[in-house]
């Protein structure tokens, strides 16, 4: 027969915690000795092992608590649900514990293989690394909250930059970055973005996400406080697709 201190020091719990197995009904309080101790056999020490053992794979007291009164059979059954259950979060958190590696390496998620085909591309056709990263994250966030959308907004933008004119103009509008906010090339650049804006999709059927959704301006904010120039200009591009 040995105390609860004693007890806790084998099975590796501490005190408290066995003192709440017997306030939540889980692990019977055994009687106290002439001195006024609680005294613990073997039996019980095998049942707080089992005990910490569930809790330890995260099965709620509550149920622990039913399991107590199960039969054998019943209590095989669960334990095979358990280990079920284990296996799913143990899934789980390998894949979390991939995304965690790649933000250590830098990135924020993972792009669909089209989606970096297509970063690649820009690259090839003269976009600025700044644009490119850029792109890369834009692309992660609109992926990372609209996947239903977010592969025809992709195919969209590959598509419009196979042609050379339209390409022509993303090129621009990269390399507008640092012109000052008050150059006429960015006036001209708007009018030209704008046009072919319209040409593409016709005047009510924008390309974008599906609303309501915040993303859209989120994004554009992100481009926009990057460069005075881009903020002028998407100021521009707007007022002239309004009209």
């Amino acid at each position: 027969m040995i105390t609860i201190g004693q007890l806790a020091r084998y099975i590796g719990v501490s005190t408290k915690t066995i003192r709440v197995y017997h306030d939540k009904g889980l692990f019977p309080e055994p009687g106290r000795d002439a001195s006024g101790y609680r005294r613990y056999d073997a039996k019980d020490a095998i049942e707080l092992i089992k005990i910490r053992t569930l809790a330890e794979a995260g099965v709620p007291l509550s149920r622990i608590r039913d399991l107590r009164s199960a039969s054998d059979e019943e209590f095989q059954q669960a334990l095979r649900e358990i280990d079920d259950e284990l296996t799913v979060r143990i899934r789980g958190l390998r894949a979390t514990q991939g995304r965690l590696r790649e933000l250590a390496a830098g990135q924020l998620a993972p792009l669909p293989t089209e989606a970096g085909v297509h970063l690649r591309h820009l690259a090839h056709w003269g976009f600025t690394p700044r644009w490119v990263e850029l792109q890369r994250d834009l692309w992660i966030l609109v992926f990372a909250t609209h996947p239903d959308r977010a592969i025809a907004l992709l195919h969209d933008q590959a598509e419009a930059l196979a042609d050379p004119a339209l390409r022509q103009l993303f090129l621009d509008y990269d390399h507008a970055h640092d012109l000052d906010a008050d150059d006429p090339r960015i006036d001209d650049l708007a009018r030209r973005i704008a046009e072919a804006t319209r040409e593409r999709y016709g005047p009510d059927e924008l390309p974008g996400l599906d609303a309501p959704s915040e993303i859209p301006s989120l994004i554009q904010d992100t481009v926009n406080a990057s460069s005075p120039a881009w903020q002028r200009l998407d100021t521009l591009i707007r007022a002239r697709l309004d009209t």
